[in-house]
C-alpha cells in the first residue's frame, strides 16, 4: 500500500511539473527569406550593388551582384541546417524588367521564383502594370490574351501565393487576392499580411486598376489582426511594398525617412516584423520597437530574419536581420535556373541582339538639378520624330513621364548597342499617342509634376521645347508661362499644339489628369520601338547639353 501510495504522489508531482516544463521549453526558431523588388533581373543587374567599401567606409564601391542562378544558390545556403525556414517577398517581383522576362510578360520570372522555392509576397504597383487581369494570370497561369504562349513550355503561374489585404475591390469589398496567409512552425501560427502600397492608383495605368482601390495600409492590417487573434495567432510579419530612405549602408538604418516610419508607428502592437520594398534601398531597422527591414533592388541582397518563438504565449521574443549579398564571385549557379534562362533566351536572343546603332558614351537616366536627363532627352526626341510626319500625329512636342525610364543605356565594344538595351530602358511598352493640348493646358499639366512635392516627376521634353520652373514659387505656379516656347517662339495659352506622350501619361498616368482633356487622339506605335528606330537613324548618338528645362532658386 505505501508503494502504491509513493508511486500516486510521484505521478501527481509528475503531471504537475509538466505545464512549468513546457513554459521552459527551447523557443521554437524560424528563418524568414526575403526579397523585393526583383523587377524581372533573371540576370545580374549592371552594376551590381553600390556598399560602402570594407577597408575605408567613407568609400563607396560596386560589387557584381544578383541574377536567378546566383540567388536561388543563396537561398539554398541560408536555409541550411534549418528546420523552419520560408522564403517572401514584398512585391514588385514583376513590372519593368528586362528584355528577357518582359518579352514573355514575366513569365519566366514567376516560374524562377517558383523553382527557388518562394512561398507568399505581397503585390507591388508594378505587379499592376498591365492591369488585374494579367495579375491573376500570373497567379493562375494560362496564356496571354493576345500575344498568346510564347514560350517554351505551358505557363502554369505562380507556385507561391500573392496576398494584397489592401486592394479591394469596390463592387464587392473583398481583396483582389487574399489579405493573409498562415503557416505553422513546430505547432506554432505565423500570420503573413500582404500590402500594396495606398498610393499604387497615383503611379499606374488607371485602366489596369477600374474597379480597385488602395486602402490606408496601417488601418487594413489593425482591421485583420482581432481576425487573426481569434485564430490563435500571436506572430505576425507584414510584406508590405512600401519603404524608407536611409542614408547608411545596406546593414544600417542611420536618418530612415519616408512613408514606412509613420506606417510602422501607427500598427497594431501585435505586429512583430516588417518586411519592406518600393524605394529600392537596403536597410535593417527598428522603428517603434518592430524590425523593419528592406533588401535593395533587383535581387542583389536576400534578408536573413531570424525569429525566436516562444511554445508558451506562441508569439516573437526576439528578432535580428542582415542583408546579405547575392555576390557573383563566391556563389555558384544553380543549374535548373541555368537550363530555365537558357530555355526563354533561345527564343529571345534573335530580337534581342539586334543592332540598334551606337552611342557615344553612356546615356543616363539621372536627372539634373531641373530634372532633365541625358537619357530623358533621347526618348522625347525619338518619340517626337515617330510622330511628327501628317500620317503619324502632326506632333510638335513630345513629353515622356521619368518613371518609364527603368536603367541608363550603356555601350558595348564600339558604342554599340541592341534592340535589348533600348527595350530595358523602356519596358512598358507603351504607345503612343499624340492629342491636341492648349498652351494653357500645356502649363497646367507641366504644374501637375510638383503634386507630390516629395517625389517630383519631372517630364522629359523634346528638343524644340523648353521652360523656366521656380522652385521658390507655391505649386501651382512654378512655371512662368512667358518662358515656355516652341522653336525660340512664345507658347500661346490659346493656341493649339499637337503633342505627343505614351499611352500610360494620356489616361492621366502618374497624377497627369490634365493629359486627359486632350482632343483629336491619334495613336502609334510603341515607345521602345520608336527609341530603336531613331538610334538607327541618328547613331551614333550623345549626350546633348541640358537647355530643354531651366530651374531657378
Amino acid at each position: 500500500m505505501q508503494h502504491l501510495l509513493r508511486l500516486t504522489i510521484f505521478a501527481f508531482a509528475l503531471a504537475a511539473a509538466l505545464p512549468a516544463s513546457a513554459q521552459t521549453a527551447a523557443p521554437v526558431e524560424l528563418r524568414i527569406l526575403a526579397i523585393n523588388d526583383f523587377h524581372g533581373n533573371l540576370r545580374p543587374p549592371p552594376g551590381g550593388i553600390r556598399i560602402g567599401d570594407p577597408e575605408d567606409k567613407a568609400r563607396k564601391v560596386m560589387v557584381a551582384a544578383g541574377g536567378a542562378e546566383y540567388m536561388a544558390t543563396l537561398v539554398s545556403q541560408l536555409r541550411e541546417g534549418r528546420r523552419n525556414t520560408i522564403f517572401v517577398a514584398a512585391g514588385d517581383l514583376i513590372g519593368a524588367s528586362p528584355f528577357l522576362s518582359a518579352m514573355f510578360h514575366d513569365e519566366p520570372s514567376i516560374e524562377s521564383l517558383s523553382m527557388m522555392g518562394l512561398a507568399i509576397s505581397s503585390v507591388g504597383n508594378h505587379e499592376f502594370d498591365e492591369g488585374k487581369a494579367e495579375l491573376l494570370r500570373m497567379q493562375n497561369g494560362g496564356c496571354h490574351p493576345v500575344d498568346r504562349c510564347q514560350g517554351p513550355h505551358p505557363f502554369t503561374g505562380a507556385k507561391f501565393h500573392y496576398l494584397a489585404a489592401s486592394t479591394v475591390e469596390t463592387a464587392t469589398g473583398r481583396s483582389v487576392l487574399p489579405p493573409y496567409e498562415i503557416r505553422e512552425f513546430d505547432g506554432i501560427p505565423v500570420a503573413f499580411i500582404g500590402l500594396t502600397l495606398k498610393g499604387t492608383a497615383g503611379i499606374v495605368s488607371p485602366a489596369g486598376i477600374a474597379g480597385l482601390e488602395f486602402r490606408d495600409e496601417a488601418e487594413t492590417v489593425n482591421a485583420l489582426v482581432p481576425q487573426l487573434k481569434a485564430r490563435g495567432v500571436e506572430a505576425i510579419v507584414v510584406l508590405i511594398h512600401e519603404g524608407g530612405e536611409p542614408a547608411g549602408d545596406y546593414n544600417d538604418c542611420p536618418g530612415i525617412s519616408g512613408p514606412i516610419v509613420e506606417i510602422v508607428k501607427k500598427f497594431d502592437r501585435a505586429v512583430d516584423v516588417v518586411v519592406s520594398g518600393h524605394t529600392h534601398r537596403a536597410y535593417v531597422c527598428e522603428i517603434d520597437g518592430r524590425l523593419v527591414t528592406s533588401g535593395d533592388k533587383y535581387g542583389t541582397l536576400v534578408t536573413a530574419i531570424d525569429l525566436k518563438l516562444d511554445p508558451a504565449t506562441r508569439d516573437v521574443v526576439s528578432t535580428r536581420a542582415e542583408n546579405v549579398i547575392v555576390a557573383n564571385a563566391s556563389l555558384p549557379k544553380k543549374p535548373e535556373q541555368t537550363a530555365l534562362i537558357e530555355a526563354y533566351d533561345k527564343l529571345a536572343a534573335p530580337i534581342a541582339n539586334r543592332p540598334a546603332g551606337s552611342v557615344t558614351q553612356t546615356l543616363s537616366r539621372v536627372p539634373n538639378e531641373a530634372g532633365e536627363s541625358a537619357l530623358g532627352d533621347v526618348i522625347a526626341d525619338a518619340q517626337l520624330a515617330a510622330t511628327k510626319d501628317t500620317k503619324d500625329g502632326s506632333a510638335v512636342i513630345a513629353l515622356t513621364n521619368p518613371g518609364g525610364i527603368r536603367t541608363d543605356i550603356v555601350p558595348k565594344e564600339n558604342g554599340a548597342i541592341s534592340f535589348g538595351d533600348v527595350f530595358a530602358s523602356q519596358p512598358f511598352r507603351n504607345r503612343l499617342v499624340t492629342m491636341t493640348l492648349t498652351g494653357s493646358q500645356l502649363k497646367d499639366m507641366l504644374e501637375q509634376q510638383w503634386l507630390d512635392p516629395k517625389r517630383p516627376r519631372i517630364l522629359q521634353v523634346s528638343n524644340g521645347f523648353s521652360y523656366t520652373w521656380d522652385a521658390s514659387k507655391p505649386f501651382g505656379e512654378r512655371v512662368a508661362a512667358e518662358t515656355m516656347t516652341l522653336n525660340g517662339r512664345p507658347i500661346e495659352q490659346s493656341t493649339g499644339y499637337r503633342v505627343t506622350l505614351n499611352d500610360y501619361l494620356a489616361v492621366g498616368g502618374d497624377g497627369f489628369t490634365v493629359a486627359k482633356q486632350g482632343t483629336s487622339q491619334q495613336y502609334g506605335g510603341y515607345d521602345a520601338d520608336a527609341l530603336f528606330a531613331f538610334f538607327r537613324a541618328h547613331g551614333p548618338i550623345g549626350p546633348l547639353p541640358p537647355t530643354r528645362i531651366l530651374r531657378v532658386n
